[in-house]
């Protein structure tokens, strides 16, 4: 069976990394692109990696029957995301791959993102994206919400170890590297070229990076009582890719041991040899996330680090597994593809 697919937002990154993991895919059909901005374009015009393919121009959401529409993915900025959403067919399957629907609680959604939530009856249904550890209830949903792409990274490292009570929750030290097409493709200063090249910075200093209010949520879920995590990302000049490195009070072997236990079946996750690091070149491009785990010289202490692509596996490559999982599918369908190297 192939099913329809539409793409709101499809000039953007994210919508272009759909785009190139559908085309790899054997039941899907993309039947259309929404692109306000760029209305009326073709998609080669607007992407030219992707002029081999046979795609639908670009139009308005007004423009498209949802009818003919088995599921959308949205990948609509924040606040925009969620009014589109709230008129859309109250049947047809969604993926939002923006953060309105992520944080359960409205109060916190607008304490992090700074406008009330205007689509509760949605956020209501909504299932948390985080397809590792949210799979019986997405197969399930009708509407999914992506996780931030910082936000599952540290997740991947750090879930398991709080579940299995391994490491001390009031010490979790998160230093995260991220490349700037996490940032979008809008236009900004300082991300052009002259001002983001051979150089390395932090940003969201002391706590104000978004993402925590997915890593308080989850987290705090999972110990039964309030986690808070010291968390600084840094924007690195790279295009893809994102780097964590954890610094947590715990037994470093019995951390790995708890990782492995954990992936082990995962067809995405892949934990290395105790001792070794992963790298985003090791990564990119694909859908696939390494952990590593070694001691620190300090007794009692331990680093995990996490390595992903930001745009596919902490995105759009989860958008489609999650996809995958609401519409009966495989769920690594599509997303075998290895890793770009070098």
């Amino acid at each position: 069976m192939t099913y329809n697919i539409a793409i709101l937002g499809a000039s953007g990154y994210t919508g272009a990394e759909l785009i190139r993991l559908i085309a790899g895919h054997s039941s899907m059909k993309i039947k259309a692109l929404g692109g306000n901005s760029k209305a009326g374009q073709r998609m080669a015009s607007v992407f030219p990696h992707l002029r081999h393919m046979d795609l639908p121009d670009l139009v308005t959401m007004e423009e498209i029957d949802f009818s003919q529409i088995d599921l959308c993915f949205c990948a609509l900025p924040h606040k925009t995301s969620q009014e589109v959403i709230a008129k859309l067919p109250k049947t047809l399957k969604i993926v939002d791959l923006s953060a309105d629907f992520r944080l359960r609680d409205p109060e916190e959604y607008q304490r992090w993102y700074g406008n009330p939530h205007a689509a509760m009856e949605q956020q209501a249904e909504a299932v948390y994206g985080l397809t590792e550890f949210y799979r019986d209830e997405i197969r399930a949903a009708r509407l999914v919400a992506g996780t931030g792409c910082n936000a599952a990274t540290g997740q991947f490292a750090l879930r398991p170890l709080i579940t299995a009570g391994l490491i001390d929750l009031d010490d979790i030290i998160l230093d995260l590297k991220c490349a700037v097409s996490g940032a979008g493709r809008a236009l900004k200063e300082n991300l052009l070229h002259a001002e983001l090249s051979e150089g390395y910075h932090a940003y969201a200093l002391g706590g104000t990076h978004r993402h925590l209010g997915e890593f308080d949520q989850e987290f705090s879920a999972i110990a039964g009582r309030p986690v808070k995590v010291q968390f600084t990302p840094h924007l690195m000049p790279a295009n893809r890719g994102i780097l964590a490195t954890v610094y947590v009070k715990g037994d470093a072997q019995a951390i790995h041991k708890a990782l492995q236990s954990t992936y082990v079946e995962e067809p995405f996750i892949d934990v290395l040899p105790f001792g070794e690091a992963p790298s985003t070149r090791h990564i990119r491009g694909s859908n696939f996330c390494h952990i590593g785990v070694t001691g620190d010289r300090i007794e009692g202490r331990a680093i995990v680090v996490a390595a992903l692509d930001n745009l596919t596996k902490g995105s759009s490559g989860q958008a489609l597994q999650n996809a995958n999982l609401m519409l009966g599918i495989e769920e690594t369908e599509g997303l075998m593809m290895a890793p770009l190297f070098p």
